[in-house]
């Protein structure tokens, strides 16, 4: 799909960390560009208060770096500051990241105008998730944990309680044929083994990538997402014993494997 898609619809697609950075704190949108994240999201809502909102949104038109490599989240629709948000995005061609996603209608009117990835962060949009990720340009979703974890009461990092919700959001995108979603936060902003336990998780439920709040987190969010080596090896063996079914190392090898196979070469590039 991404081999079709426009180059600032790729990098949103390819990514694997996205890195937050507050959008009233312009100072840090330099370091965080070079943070190898990839790509920064420059953050207008939950990281701004109120009453620095319209200071958030001039700093972010005024940086230079602003872009189709990097992401805007808006505020959310309804709120007084969305319709100058995505106009300021929309004006520099950039992508945006869309706060509760969960009204097709919506989206639909924000996807016309701006490369988006969906952030569902409500029960509404768990249970919509096919819906909000089928609408026409939408490239990717990701998931807002900390925001849903809120409306049902349970912990952010409580992997069992959110697991319907990373599985259905999986399933969602894979449906509508868009890009694996990208995973929440992990608020132990330098908690090594809790960012690898989420990263190990949400690999093995289907994400590719990772959403992180500090740069200490991108580098490893970036690697969780690549195939092992030993990974690898199995998928070269799988490509290099043909097209018809036939064991690798005592298991069947049908075309469905064939294909996990394909897919996991192309992402590392091999």
């Amino acid at each position: 799909m991404s081999g079709d898609l426009p180059e600032a619809e790729r990098r949103l697609a390819a990514a694997r960390s996205f890195l937050f950075v507050p959008g009233d704190r312009p100072e840090r949108f330099a370091k965080a560009a070079g943070s190898g994240a990839g790509l920064v999201i420059v953050d207008l809502e939950d990281a701004v208060a109120p009453g620095d909102k319209e200071r958030a949104r001039r700093s972010a038109a005024d940086w230079p770096g602003l872009g189709a490599r990097t992401v805007v989240r808006v505020n959310a629709p309804g709120t007084p500051w969305f319709d100058a948000d995505l106009a300021m995005a929309a004006g520099r061609g950039c992508p945006v990241m869309l706060p509760k996603a969960e009204d097709p209608a919506v989206v639909a009117a924000v996807a016309g105008r701006v490369p988006l990835i969906v952030l569902v962060e409500t029960a509404l949009g768990v249970e919509r998730a096919f819906d909000v990720c089928s609408v026409h340009g939408v490239v990717r979703a990701a998931l807002g944990n900390v925001d849903l974890a809120a409306q049902l009461g349970v912990a952010h990092d409580d992997l069992t309680a959110l697991a319907y919700a990373r599985s259905r959001l999986v399933t969602a995108s894979a449906a509508a044929g868009i890009a694996p979603p990208v995973d929440g936060v992990t608020t132990a902003v330098r908690d090594l083994a809790a960012l690898t336990r989420d990263t190990d998780h949400a690999r093995r439920t289907g994400f590719a990538a990772k959403l992180c709040i500090h740069p200490f987190q991108v580098g490893p969010a970036s690697d969780a997402f690549v195939p092992t080596e030993t990974e690898l090896r199995w998928a070269r063996s799988v490509v290099g014993a043909g097209d018809s079914v036939t064991t690798v190392d005592g298991h069947m090898i049908d075309r469905p494997v064939l294909e996990r196979a394909r897919g996991m070469l192309a992402r590392a590039g091999s």
